[in-house]
């Protein structure tokens, strides 16, 4: 716990809290985009994972000039705002949802 002590080591810990969100949405939009049965919305999710791996690519040259490995710490947050996608896509699979 020593690091989150400072300032340095508050940004460190948020770093891998962003770090993991924004991997387990780039693992989720394309599966949410293949469920999406209408083209906009189709386009819209192709679109923020498009965005999202080049957030990844500036998480990764900011832990890089931070010194530290780009690793991510379990966001329990994001993973079940990603549980409750997974199980709207499952209840919605029909065409007219």
């Amino acid at each position: 716990m020593q690091r989150r002590r400072n300032l340095k080591g508050l940004f460190g810990e948020t770093l891998k809290d962003i770090y993991f969100t924004e991997r387990q949405i780039l693992r989720a939009l394309p599966k949410m985009a293949y469920q999406a049965a209408s083209p906009e919305l189709k386009q819209a999710f192709e679109t923020h994972r498009e965005e999202t791996a080049g957030q990844m690519e500036r998480l990764n040259q900011v832990f890089k000039q931070f010194g530290r490995p780009a690793r991510g710490k379990t966001s329990e947050a994001i993973v079940g705002i990603i549980d409750e996608a997974k199980e709207i896509m499952e209840e919605f699979k029909a065409p007219s949802a």
